[in-house]
């Protein structure tokens, strides 16, 4: 496996260099990767409400059918209709979802900290890691669009990082190549 990475470093290379445009067209174009990243979530569910359905449909000809994959299918198919016809409405959806989940999160990290005060040191930092979850959760409900461009600042932070790593990596690779190369040539 290693020798196949080596000698297919340049499309490690090519993928890290590919994440790092990514993630930096998140910071200069974080309008157009929001609504291309909400279109292709909903063409998502478009695709594999589909697929579940034709799927469903098929096991019926077989003797049997799944009426829940294909209810799962009419719900994907129809969440991603809605989704392309108003793409503005799923991204603010998603967005009070994360806030949602965040000060519940929260809430109950407060609560464990509260009730593991007596066996846990430091439990303080359990509590206030939950209150930085409800401060978000709120901050996301009270101010959306400055939410939505900090996740979508947070997706191009790691798609910068990931996508030097794998550069890293493949030039990394290309050495490794390079090195059993040279082995092969001067017989060592």
């Amino acid at each position: 496996m290693l020798q196949t990475l080596a000698r297919n470093w340049w499309a490690i290379v090519l993928r890290g260099i590919f994440a790092v445009l990514f993630g930096l067209g998140t910071f200069f174009w974080p309008g157009i990767t929001l609504a291309v990243l909400v279109l292709l979530y909903g063409g998502y569910l478009f695709v594999d409400g589909i697929f579940a359905i034709l799927w469903a449909l098929a096991k019926r000809h077989e003797g049997s059918f799944s009426w829940e994959v294909f209810l799962v299918g009419l719900a994907s198919l129809a969440a991603g209709v809605l989704t392309l016809l108003w793409p503005g409405v799923t991204a603010i959806a998603l967005l009070y979802l994360i806030a949602a989940w965040a000060i519940v999160r929260g809430i109950f990290e407060i609560l464990a900290a509260f009730h593991l005060r007596r066996e846990l040191r430091n439990e303080w930092l359990l509590a206030l890691n939950g209150a930085l979850s409800v401060l978000l959760g709120v901050v996301l409900i009270v101010a959306p669009g400055a939410g939505a461009l900090a996740v979508l600042w947070l997706i191009g932070s790691f798609a910068i990082v990931v996508g030097i790593l794998m550069i890293a990596l493949g030039f990394r690779l290309k050495g490794l190549k390079d090195a059993g190369a040279r082995r092969l040539a001067y017989g060592r």
